[in-house]
């Protein structure tokens, strides 16, 4: 089988995500980008597909557009990614699932969780895969640090600390800032500002590594920056359903801090810890040992590890090569329904609808939580209860 076709919505000239998701989606040589709407103006999103070398008639002018023009092609794409505005996602999302195709979501999938709850529904009524992107997954050591909580190396797990904290919202001045307003604006970002667009990362990736989803959380949220209607910092407690305790600390005002998307793993047998900034080392200290240093890249840490890590030791891998691991488990599990076989089990990784329907509940659990001072919320979605 040749080269799997795929789209992208959104993503345009200028895009901070936009690049990411090309880079990823065409490194491994498994997917061919065929068709596009960039841009919410159509003429600057054909001219711009066009010159990233897509053919005139499949560089469309928006969604409805794309979605009537590859419907019914035989040479249709096999997945689209959505990286549009987050009020979108749904709306989007829904209407290629119905026409028949897989579909990679930004994050969040959706504003709300009964558009979440839909969602789940209807990729499992049609068949077709919903993914997620919750990226950073797809690094090869968070990937090992899964493989190594479920194989017990660490022994049972006492404690999880997840953050997603950086500093480039401090500024008051960028109240007006568009590219920053629109995230405290209920109206354009929903109940949630800094929760739902980092922390989410911070929260899934726990669950992730640890193989376990949250049951119940409380939250302290505040706006520090005087005239935000949504938070710019949030502490989150987390309660999960095997049994271990979470914290989760995210903010965008957090000044001297970068990305700072980081995860800690406490059991009963050792400790782990890694952080997106520095992704090439886990630090891993055993109960009664000394510190090891884990390099990404080892032969044999786990086939999790194994399958996702491309160049050599000692040399970076970055966000792009974490995207296109989500990119390369998808054209695994669009293959494996092709040929009507299982799916391999360590190519099985990549965040599902259900995912984000159960960030999105965990979203509003944080904002009804902190408006009430901490009181404590069930995180699940109500069709998971």
């Amino acid at each position: 089988m040749g080269k799997l076709r795929w789209g992208m919505i959104g993503g345009g000239e200028g895009s901070q995500i936009g690049p990411a998701h090309r880079l990823g989606a065409g490194l491994d040589g498994l997917f061919d980008f065929t068709a596009g709407a960039l841009d919410h103006r159509p003429a600057e999103g054909r001219a711009y597909g066009q010159r990233l070398g897509l053919a005139a008639d499949r560089s469309y002018g928006d969604w409805r557009e794309m979605l009537e023009g590859e419907r019914n092609r035989e040479d249709r794409i096999d997945l689209v990614t959505v990286a549009t505005p987050n009020a979108t996602h749904f709306e989007i999302t829904k209407a290629f699932l119905e026409a028949g195709f897989h579909v990679l979501c930004e994050k969040p999938m959706t504003m709300t969780v009964e558009e979440g709850e839909e969602i789940v529904r209807l990729a499992k009524s049609t068949g077709n895969i919903c993914a997620v992107n919750y990226g950073y997954t797809g690094y090869s050591l968070v990937r090992h640090m899964r493989a190594m909580v479920q194989r017990g190396d660490l022994g049972a797990i006492r404690l999880v600390k997840a953050e997603f904290a950086h500093g480039h919202h401090s500024d008051a001045a960028d109240m007006d800032n568009p590219r920053v307003r629109w995230r405290y604006d209920p109206k354009q970002a929903g109940v949630s500002a800094q929760f739902a667009d980092c922390g989410i990362h911070a929260l899934h990736m726990a669950s992730f590594v640890l193989g376990q989803e949250v049951e119940k959380l409380s939250a302290d949220t505040v706006a520090c920056v005087a005239g935000r209607e949504l938070e710019d910092d949030a502490m989150v407690n987390l309660r999960f359903d095997g049994g271990t305790v979470g914290r989760l600390w995210t903010s965008s005002i957090a000044l001297g801090r970068q990305h700072g998307l980081t995860l800690q793993v406490f059991g009963e047998k050792g400790g782990l810890r890694w952080a997106q900034e520095q992704p090439n080392q886990l630090y891993h200290m055993p109960l009664g040992g000394r510190l090891e240093v884990i390099e990404r890249g080892e032969a044999n840490l786990s086939p999790e590890a194994d399958r996702s890590t491309r160049v050599t030791i000692g040399h970076a891998e970055g966000m792009p090569l974490a995207f296109a691991n989500i990119y390369s488990d998808l054209s695994e599990a669009i293959r494996a329904r092709k040929e009507g076989r299982e799916i391999d089990p360590a190519a099985n990784l990549f965040p599902k609808a259900e995912d984000g329907l159960r960030s999105m509940a965990a979203v509003f659990a944080v904002a009804e939580s902190g408006k009430e001072n901490g009181v404590w919320k069930d995180a699940r979605p109500p069709m998971f209860r």
